[in-house]
C-alpha cells in the first residue's frame, strides 16, 4: 500500500493567506468549501443530539416510577417518537456525513467534493426539517405512533403531526441521498493520481460502503412515506386494512431502508475507529484488504437482512429462516473488523488518548450489542422478547455504545485538524468515564428487563420492575451530565486551546500532512504517493531519511515512512504543549 503524502512546502499556505482562510460568519451561511459544511453539519447534529437527549431524560423520568406521574400517555408517546427519530435522522447519519464532508477531499488529495453546490444544499435541508420535526410538539396533535410510524396506528393517532412528521423524514432522506451521490463521486473520480483503491484510508472505505446502501435503500424508504402520505391526507388505502390495503407491506418498504440504516450509521465510525486505533497503537492496520472488503460485505448483506423485525408479523416459516441465516451471517464481517482491530492493539505501543479510550470503549460495547444482536436472530428467542426491552437494550448498545462513542473518538482525534488546537485530555478522560459507566447503567439492566417480560414504549409498568428502571433512569441522568465537560472542552479548546501544530499525532493518513485547520483548496501543491497509510513503527533508517532531514525523500518505497518537518515552537507532546 502507498499513502499520497506532501513535499514539505505543500502544505504551506500561499503568503497572503491565513491557515483555514475562513473567519466565523462563514459557518452561518451558504458555504461550498467542504470543510465548513463538514463542521456545520457537525455542530448541528450535535445541538440536535442534546435536544433529544432531553426528550430520552424526560421519558425515563416517567419510567422512573410504575405509575404515569409524570407526562401523560400521549405526551410521553410524542415524546419517545421525536427521540428516535431525532437521534436517527437528525444526530448519527448526518453526523456521518459531517466528517466525510470534512475528511474525504483531505484523505484523497482532492480541493473540495465533486459537487460543492449540492454538497451545500445536503446539508441546508436539514436546519428546517429539525425545526419542522420538533415544531410538531406544539401544533396539538404531535406524532405519537413512534419512530416507524406502523399502520394502521399511525393512520388514526396524531394525524396532523404525523403528517408533519413524514414531510420532515422525506427532507432528511433527500439529503443523505445527494450527500451519498456526492461522496461517490468525489471518491470515485477525484483521487489524487496514483492513489488506487487500495491506497485509500479505510474511512473512505467505509463511506463508499455506507454511499451505496443509502442510494439503494433510502429511495424505498421515500416511496413507502409518500403512499403513507397519501393515505393519511387523501383517504387512499395502500396500506389501510379498513380499506383493503396491507400494513405488512408498509413494514417491509420500511425497514428495507431501516434495516440498513443501522450500517449507515455505523459503518462510518467502523471506519473512522480503523483510523484511530493503528495511530494510537503505533502499529500497522491488521487485514487492511480484509477490512474494506467486509465494508463492502456489510453494504450488500444489509439489503437482505431486513424481514427480521418482522418475524412476529405473519411472515411465511421459510421467509423466517432465509432472514434468519442471513441475519446471523452479516455478523461474520463485522467480526473481521473486531478481530483486525484487537489484531491491531495487539502488542501495540497503546497512547490512551481520549481517542483511543473511546475507541476502545466502541470495541467493547458493540461487542455487547453485536451478541444480543445475533441472539435476536434466532427466530425462537426474537418472538419471546420481541417488543420488550432486551430490544431497546440492543439498539442502544449499537447506536450509543457503537455510533456515539465512534462520533466521540473521532471528534478527539480530528479536532486539532478542524480547528488547529488541542482538546484537553484530562477532561476528556472524565468525559469518558462518565459516559461508559452512564452507558453501562442505563442500558445493561434492560436486558434483564426484557427477558422479565417488560414492554417497551409502555408508559406504566408492572411494580416489580421498579428497581430496574431506577438504574436505568440514574444512567440516562449520568450520561446527560457526561456531555456537559466535552462541551465546556470542546468551545474552551477551539478559542484557547494549546496549538496543535499540523500533525500532532504524528499520522500518516493525507490530511495530516497539511495545515491545522486546512486552506481554503486544501493543498497548494499536488500530493505525490509515497507511504503506506497505516506502516506506522517502521524504521527511517532502512530507506536512509534522518529523523531531522527538512526534506525527506518522497520515493523511498511502500514501507517508508515520511513525516513532516518538526514544528519547534509545537511540543512533541500534545500533553506538555502550553
Amino acid at each position: 500500500m502507498t499513502q499520497a503524502q506532501l513535499q514539505e512546502t505543500a502544505n504551506i499556505p500561499a503568503l497572503n493567506e491565513e491557515p483555514g482562510g475562513r473567519k466565523w460568519q462563514d459557518y452561518f451561511g451558504f458555504n461550498t468549501d467542504h470543510k465548513v459544511i463538514g463542521i456545520q453539519y457537525l455542530v448541528t447534529t450535535f445541538v440536535f443530539y442534546c435536544i433529544g437527549g432531553v426528550m430520552a431524560d424526560l421519558v425515563r423520568t416517567e419510567l422512573r416510577t410504575p405509575d404515569v406521574d409524570f407526562v401523560t400517555p400521549e405526551v410521553y408517546n410524542s415524546l419517545f417518537t421525536l427521540h428516535a427519530t431525532i437521534m436517527i435522522f437528525l444526530w448519527i447519519v448526518p453526523a456521518g456525513a459531517g466528517f466525510a464532508n470534512y475528511l474525504i477531499p483531505l484523505m484523497i488529495g482532492a480541493k473540495d467534493m465533486a459537487f460543492p453546490r449540492l454538497n451545500a444544499v445536503a446539508f441546508w435541508m436539514i436546519p428546517p426539517a429539525g425545526i419542522l420535526l420538533i415544531s410538531s410538539l406544539v401544533v396539538g396533535d404531535a406524532p405519537d405512533a413512534g419512530w416507524t410510524s406502523y399502520p394502521p396506528l399511525s393512520l388514526v393517532t396524531g394525524q396532523v403531526g404525523e403528517g408533519i412528521w413524514i414531510m420532515s423524514v422525506l427532507l432528511l432522506g433527500t439529503s443523505s441521498i445527494l450527500g451519498a451521490i456526492n461522496f461517490l463521486v468525489t471518491l470515485l473520480k477525484m483521487r489524487t493520481p496514483g492513489m488506487g483503491f487500495f491506497q485509500m484510508p479505510l474511512f473512505c472505505w467505509a463511506m463508499l460502503s455506507t454511499s451505496a446502501l443509502t442510494l439503494v435503500s433510502t429511495p424505498v424508504l421515500a416511496a413507502g412515506l409518500i403512499l403513507l402520505s397519501f393515505d393519511l391526507i387523501a383517504g387512499t388505502t395502500f396500506f389501510n386494512p379498513t380499506g383493503g390495503g396491507d400494513p405488512v407491506v408498509y413494514q417491509h418498504m420500511f425497514w428495507f431502508y431501516s434495516h440498513p440504516a443501522v450500517y449507515i450509521m455505523i459503518l462510518p465510525f467502523f471506519g473512522a475507529i480503523s483510523e484511530v486505533i493503528p495511530v494510537n497503537s503505533r502499529k500497522p492496520i491488521f487485514g487492511y484488504k480484509a477490512i474494506a472488503y467486509s465494508s463492502l460485505a456489510i453494504s450488500f448483506l444489509g439489503l437482505i437482512v431486513w424481514a427480521h423485525h418482522m418475524f412476529t408479523s405473519g411472515i411465511p416459516g421459510w421467509l423466517r429462516m432465509f432472514f434468519m441465516i442471513t441475519t446471523m451471517i452479516i455478523a461474520v464481517p463485522t467480526g473481521i473488523k473486531i478481530f483486525s482491530w484487537l489484531a491491531t492493539m495487539w502488542g501495540g505501543k497503546i497512547r490512551m488518548t481520549s481517542a483511543m479510550l473511546f475507541a476502545m470503549g466502541f470495541v467493547g460495547t458493540f461487542v455487547i450489542g453485536g451478541i444480543s444482536g445475533v441472539m435476536l436472530a434466532a427466530v425462537p428467542f426474537d418472538i419471546h422478547v420481541h417488543d420488550t426491552y432486551f430490544v431497546v437494550a440492543h439498539l442502544h448498545y449499537v447506536l450509543f455504545g457503537g455510533s456515539v462513542l465512534g462520533i466521540y473518538s473521532a471528534i478527539y482525534h480530528w479536532f486539532p485538524k478542524m480547528t488547529g488546537r488541542m482538546m484537553n485530555e484530562f477532561w476528556g478522560k472524565v468525559h469518558f468515564t462518565l459516559t461508559i459507566v452512564g452507558l453501562n447503567m442505563a442500558f445493561l439492566p434492560m436486558h434483564k428487563l426484557g427477558m422479565m417480560g417488560m414492554n417497551r414504549r409502555v408508559a406504566q409498568y408492572d411494580p416489580k420492575f421498579t428497581s430496574l428502571n431506577e438504574i436505568c433512569t440514574y444512567g440516562a441522568y449520568l450520561l446527560a451530565v457526561s456531555t456537559f465537560p466535552f462541551i465546556i472542552n470542546a468551545i474552551w479548546s477551539w478559542m484557547y486551546g494549546p496549538k496543535a501544530g499540523n500533525n500532532p499525532w504524528d499520522a500518516l493518513t493525507l490530511e495530516w500532512m497539511t495545515t491545522s485547520p486546512p486552506a481554503i483548496e486544501n493543498f497548494d501543491k499536488l500530493p505525490v504517493l509515497a507511504t503506506g497509510p497505516y506502516d506506522y513503527g517502521l524504521e527511517k533508517a532502512k530507506e536512509g531519511v534522518p529523523l531531522d532531514d527538512p526534506n525527506p525523500v518522497l520515493s523511498g518505497g511502500p514501507n517508508s515512512v515520511l513525516r513532516a518537518k518538526p514544528d519547534p515552537t509545537v511540543a512533541a507532546n500534545p500533553e506538555d504543549r502550553k
